[in-house]
């Protein structure tokens, strides 16, 4: 997997922790992106989804909102 993986997470968003943990135990390597800490990375989720919903996952040009609902394709794209 040489994808980079970008998440947009708020810190007590439970599928947020969810996906941080699942990538960590499977040590795929990810740059969490928290929206409460700074404006801009909630106005890159809008710009990317046209939502404010978190998580929001980006995998090379792929863009997920949800982890647990998207769970399968991600895993399929990381392998």
């Amino acid at each position: 997997m040489n994808e980079s993986v970008k998440i947009y997470t708020i810190p007590t968003c439970s599928d947020c922790n969810y996906a941080k943990r699942y990538f960590k135990e499977r040590e795929i390597p990810y740059t969490d992106y928290n929206c409460e800490d700074d404006v801009k990375y909630a106005e890159e989720v809008w710009n990317l989804t046209g939502k404010q919903i978190v998580p929001t996952i980006v995998i090379g040009d792929k863009v997920f909102v949800g982890f647990a609902e998207n769970l399968h394709e991600i895993s399929e794209l990381l392998k």
